[in-house]
């Protein structure tokens, strides 16, 4: 079975994926005029003029930054340390650079899918709103081929973020924690398991409400965490970004093999964990920004780009600076290629232990991936939990709840690699009939950017 999903995985992102993300950020991005660079100041006002800790209960809907914090929750995962660490063990340093280009681009591509996610979403008689890709696909298609789309892609999100998402993260804090402390897994899923239960449980607000707090203590943390490290190795920084513009468009000195081979693995982990990471394209995060309490679907566009800027430009950088810095540069471990005993579980482990010490290392980067794991965890299910109620109805939601829970406590205990490999399968999948709606709405799309 593994070796079956990763052939399907090969060919969606060495492939359809590079083609996909790459055509439709580049679509956007000149229809938008720019929309990434033109409206950045104005993203960066939102953002900060919208921060608060206790934005409360709204009757219908959330704030914009609850709505935000939730995005930002679902996109800062496993991704930024364990998904980038794999993609620089597989592809090389390099692989960074492709997943800033795929970044860019995607800035324009989830401000269109924030957009629609506005523009399509509906509230039903007791005023609850409803919204994200299954809405504006079917806006897209009113016939029988959007009734089929809106159902391919609620399907592969209920599967990729519900159940086959909850298990990576889940499986990533366990092992950390195992790594650390030595804490056997299943004790670390059982609490996991429980704790998430209490706040799903609760719904979107309750949802809403920790995200809103726990997504900028998470951030601080492993940026004051990440900063002291760089400042230790500040004189291999030069050097480490050196590597990683040389190996992207030169990996096969340090990958092997040919030319060819190498630069598609280099580009194919940055696209693939890219997906991963900043969801750009993906059409999990509209899910969130669809909540939003805003004046004008542009307003929540500019915010939603800011998530992704703060996912990948800050969040996954740092963790790619301090990986290269420590176990790349000035002759580490991996200078030479991979090292035996390195994976991309222990990886960040080993780079924050260089210069902490085992012991604080270990520690430090468990305790950062728990918080950006069980909080992805929480958006997820959420996301999950919208298309179960579009395909099957409210009454549907609390067994979804509870497969849910089910298999964040076996993905705690369950190998990693074949549970990495059907989450970035199903993640894969929700993109296409995601792009194709996003590709036929994209008139509102502009008309959205023109009113600026």
């Amino acid at each position: 079975m593994l070796q079956l999903v990763q052939t399907i995985n090969s060919y969606l992102s060495d492939y359809i994926l590079i083609v996909l993300l790459v055509g439709t950020g580049l679509f956007f991005t000149f229809k938008t005029k720019f929309v990434q660079i033109r409206c950045f100041k104005e993203a960066c006002k939102s953002f900060f003029s919208s921060i608060n800790l206790n934005g409360g209960k709204n009757k219908s809907g959330l704030s914009s930054f609850q709505a935000l914090a939730t995005a930002i929750a679902a996109q800062v995962g496993t991704g930024n340390i364990v998904g980038a660490c794999g993609a620089i063990l597989i592809g090389g340093p390099g692989a960074i650079f492709w997943m800033w280009v795929i970044a860019f681009f995607g800035m324009a591509t989830i401000y269109a899918e924030a957009v629609l996610a506005q523009e399509t979403r509906i509230k039903d008689q007791d005023g609850k709103i409803h919204g994200g890709p299954v809405y504006y696909i079917k806006r897209a298609f009113p016939g029988k081929f959007g009734k089929f789309l809106a159902t391919f892609f609620a399907v592969a999100s209920i599967l990729a973020l519900g159940f086959m998402g909850a298990m990576v993260q889940s499986n990533s804090i366990s092992e950390t924690f195992k790594n650390a402390t030595g804490l056997p897994v299943w004790v670390t899923g059982v609490a996991i398991t429980f704790i998430a239960g209490l706040i799903l449980i609760g719904g979107i607000q309750r949802i809403a409400s920790v995200t809103e707090k726990l997504v900028p203590l998470m951030a601080i943390l492993y940026l004051i965490g990440g900063l002291a490290v760089i400042i230790v190795r500040i004189k291999y920084i030069p050097e480490t970004f050196s590597m990683i513009f040389r190996y992207a468009f030169n990996p096969q000195a340090m990958l092997g093999g040919s030319l060819g081979f190498a630069l598609k693995t280099a580009i194919s982990q940055g696209v693939k964990r890219g997906l991963f990471s900043n969801e750009a394209g993906m059409g999990s995060t509209p899910h969130a920004h669809a909540m939003a309490n805003v004046k004008k679907p542009h307003d929540q566009g500019v915010v939603a780009m800011m998530g992704l800027f703060i996912d990948t430009f800050i969040v996954l950088t740092m963790t790619a600076l301090v990986v290269i810095s420590t176990l790349y540069a000035g002759n580490g471990i991996l200078a030479s290629g991979a090292a035996e005993g390195v994976s991309k579980t222990n990886m960040a482990q080993l780079a924050f232990s260089s210069v902490m010490g085992n012991t604080v290392g270990s520690i430090f980067v468990a305790v950062c991936l728990m918080f950006f794991a069980f909080s992805t965890i929480l958006s997820w299910n959420f996301f999950g939990r919208v298309n179960v109620e579009y395909l099957f109805g409210k009454k549907a939601v609390i067994f979804y709840i509870l497969i849910g829970l089910v298999f964040t406590f076996l993905g705690s205990i369950l190998s990693n690699d074949l549970v990495w490999e059907l989450t970035d399968m199903f993640n894969q999948l929700m993109v296409i009939p995601n792009v194709i709606a996003l590709f036929a709405l994209s008139a509102l799309v502009v008309k959205s950017a023109k009113k600026k």
